[in-house]
């Protein structure tokens, strides 16, 4: 292995500096967020400065790095892209300028580095874990490894051409996805029919805070959060509490079969959309609402049928959103009985289809992470990892 580069406090290489622009009435200003885990900024729509509170706020300019103060272990530190040139943030987003010896692509990669996360990490400062702030000179403190510019230069095209990979494939997966809502209710018989005459609707039973996230045998009980876990994306098949039988029995669980279909009953996780299929029979927590097949209900298209309209529409505005089983057993959904008798298979097939693309893309990112930091510590050189891309 050869020797890393040298390590340098990042306030050798970028500076703090921040332009601050008063909020004006009848003028509109663009706002931005920060990302965690480095995946960039989002708008977030447009503003009068007129319309809040804010005496005045930061302005992104192209290539500076900006990040979020609160909760700064998560992640969110970015560089400005084009795009986002001359957009707002809170004070809570402090900006650096970089120097003359970083690529600013670069730098956009490091701030997707875990291992600075965990610098970030190390130093936030407060009593109460959501509230934790990085400060600006705590972020400048951070040592890193600081490779020559053409090193980073090289860098940058690697790293670029893996994420050029992933972005193909998670198009894949939005393509596949189009189709398989795409194939439901096309056929002539397709009519409305109320959810309950399809399937037993049913909610979880909760799980004791004592008994979440324990490991003691291989039934999963499915909370909410694991509908983004690894391998869950479309389809429960691990939990991230996994109890034995008899102590989902002692505490009420109820272990629900492969082929149900489940999703989110109350709060923003409603909002989000997400449906999944029970893969791997478990128990599900009281934040999910069931249905059951009955018989001759393909889980299927049951799932696709879901997927293909918006639950957020039986939510009432300006309400907390929250479904009940009532109201699940009385929506009515576009229904064919042709149709679920003959696209279930294909139905499937696409679903696996997807959940392999997903997959796939899921281990770029870890071959990503890994490149980053075997060239930032030199146990990669750039040229073997060009032979290997």
């Amino acid at each position: 292995m050869t020797d890393g580069y040298p390590l340098r406090p990042l306030g050798e290489v970028i500076r703090l500096d921040i332009q601050r622009t008063p909020m004006m009435p009848a003028t509109t200003y663009r706002l931005a967020g920060v990302l965690n885990a480095g995946q960039g900024l989002v708008a977030k729509g447009e503003l009068d400065g007129g319309d809040t509170e804010y005496a005045s706020m930061n302005v992104l300019r192209v290539d500076q790095v900006v990040m979020r103060k609160l909760t700064a272990w998560e992640g969110p530190i970015t560089v400005v892209p084009a795009e986002f040139d001359g957009f707002v943030v809170s004070s809570e987003f402090p900006t650096f300028t970089l120097g003359p010896e970083l690529v600013p692509d670069w730098m956009r990669h490091v701030c997707r580095s875990p291992r600075l996360w965990a610098e970030m990490k190390n130093r936030v400062s407060g009593t109460v874990q959501r509230r934790k702030r990085l400060n600006p000179e705590h972020l400048l403190q951070i040592k890193l490894p600081i490779p020559p510019r053409e090193v980073q230069a090289g860098i940058v095209e690697i790293l670029d051409a893996v994420d050029d990979q992933i972005t193909a494939l998670e198009a894949e997966v939005e393509a596949v996805v189009k189709v398989r809502t795409g194939l439901v209710g096309r056929s002539a018989d397709t009519g409305q029919v109320p959810l309950g005459s399809l399937g037993v609707v049913s909610q979880g039973k909760g799980l004791p805070k004592e008994f979440q996230g324990k490991r003691t045998g291989e039934v999963s009980w499915y909370k909410i959060a694991d509908m983004t876990g690894p391998g869950n994306e479309f389809g429960y098949t691990v939990a991230d509490t996994r109890l034995t039988p008899s102590e989902v029995a002692e505490i009420g669980g109820v272990v629900v079969e492969a082929g149900a279909v489940t999703f989110p009953r109350v709060g923003a996780a409603v909002l989000t959309e997400k449906k999944r299929i029970v893969d791997t029979p478990g128990a599900l927590d009281e934040n999910h609402l069931v249905i059951t097949p009955g018989k001759g209900t393909n889980s299927e298209y049951l799932l696709a049928v879901m997927e293909s309209f918006a639950l957020s529409s039986l939510v009432r505005p300006g309400a907390v959103p929250s479904l009940n089983m009532g109201l699940i057993r009385s929506t009515k959904v576009p229904w064919s009985w042709r149709e679920n008798q003959s696209l279930g298979t294909a139905l499937g097939a696409l679903r696996a289809e997807s959940r392999v693309l997903a997959a796939e893309a899921a281990r770029l990112r870890e071959v990503r992470a890994a490149l980053l930091a075997g060239m930032l510590d030199r146990s990669i050189d750039i040229e073997s990892a060009e032979l290997e891309g």
